[in-house]
């Protein structure tokens, strides 16, 4: 196995290959990535062998912005006889056995790209899991308890005839079948994009660390408010908010009393004297250059502390545009004396954006 497949969105092959072919080449690792568009997922085949597993193992899978999961697989196992798919499978899993040990693996995703056509083959999918599971099991696998340490077997179908068979390192790969965060639309909250602050909040801060980190008592400030779908997700979680936005807030935010509605321009407010925000959340819409200059300037005057923004990304050369956004604002808090971390990643609920996440501290 010398391959990777990457899931990721439709219409996002090419920067997921982009993406994927520089990471490698910072390992010393090089290959040529195969693209096939709105295919939903792309395989970055390493000219060495043992190049991939290397890859899965050393690239952390948090720094990847475009891929929602990252696997080894085999060589595309095609027409697959109806009757018995599951025998050449287990085959080649059997061949790598000797190479992997298949005893840690702990769990089986039978997986589709996240496409229309693919999703025929979901049905088949959830199907064949249980008969493929129990002949997995039966050579001795799928039983590894230390969840952390171990792997995932991964069978991704392409046709109901063809699929490819692999594996992930449970330590550094998307813990959603399918890289998909399965989450459900709060009927109190104002719109469908507070999906998108759940999901990143899900996706930067560890679950051990969010009631520290986002809890009661603490200042958020949300650019481009209105409706309050982002508003929501602060307010839930005990914050007060200043919510800035010359559209109208929804009445449920007003009436929890943990909102100040602030009629302004994002570009313009300012947190109030002496006060300090936790988090900064924006969500508008505007050039990805505009917005990094404007998180830039709050995060040097330490306006606040801890922020999740949006980019809302061009139709051309949406990696380039994106590393040079990062690259700026990395290249600014270093200048003025900031320690910081930086994750971005085009999140399930996101479309032609990704969501950024930074986090500062004084040296």
């Amino acid at each position: 196995m010398n391959k990777l497949a990457l899931y990721c969105r439709i219409g996002f092959e090419k920067e997921t290959a982009a993406e994927i072919t520089e990471k490698a080449a910072e390992q010393g690792v090089f290959g040529f990535a195969r693209v096939k568009e709105n295919s939903g997922y792309v395989i970055f085949e390493c000219y060495q062998p043992g190049e991939a597993d290397r890859l899965a193992r050393e690239i952390p899978f948090t720094q990847l912005i475009f891929a929602r999961q990252m696997i080894v697989v085999s060589d595309l196992l095609q027409d697959l006889p109806l009757t018995d798919r599951i025998t050449p499978i287990v085959q080649k899993y059997q061949e790598i056995s000797p190479h992997l040990n298949l005893q840690q693996s702990t769990e089986l995703w039978v997986e589709t790209a996240d496409t229309n056509e693919a999703k025929e083959l979901s049905a088949f999918c959830r199907k064949f899991t249980v008969p493929l599971r129990q002949e997995l099991k039966k050579q001795g696998w799928l039983n590894f308890k230390s969840i952390k340490s171990g792997i995932t077997l991964h069978c991704l179908f392409v046709q109901s005839d063809a699929c490819y068979a692999g594996y992930s390192y449970n330590r550094n790969h998307s813990p959603y079948f399918m890289g998909i965060p399965r989450l459900k639309f709060p009927s109190e909250a104002p719109s469908r994009s507070t999906l998108k602050l759940e999901e990143a909040i899900l996706t930067f801060i560890p679950r051990e660390e969010e009631s520290k980190r986002l809890s009661e008592g603490m200042i958020g400030v949300d650019l481009g408010a209105c409706p309050g779908g982002w508003s929501y997700q602060l307010v839930k979680r005990g914050l007060f908010v200043y919510a800035v936005d010359h559209g109208k807030m929804a009445a449920s935010l007003h009436d929890t009393g943990r909102i100040e509605h602030c009629p302004e321009d994002g570009f313009k407010f300012q947190p109030p004297k002496r006060k300090k925000a936790d988090w900064l959340v924006c969500d508008m819409v505007e050039q990805p250059s505009r917005i990094v200059a404007l998180i830039g300037k709050w995060l040097v005057n330490e306006w606040c502390r801890e922020t999740i923004f949006n980019l809302k990304l061009p139709m051309k050369k949406r990696y380039a545009e994106v590393r040079l956004c990062l690259q700026k604002l990395a290249e600014q808090l270093t200048q003025n004396g900031f320690g910081f971390q930086i994750q971005a990643k085009h999140l399930y609920h996101d479309r032609e954006e990704i969501t950024v996440h930074v986090r500062t501290r004084r040296h």
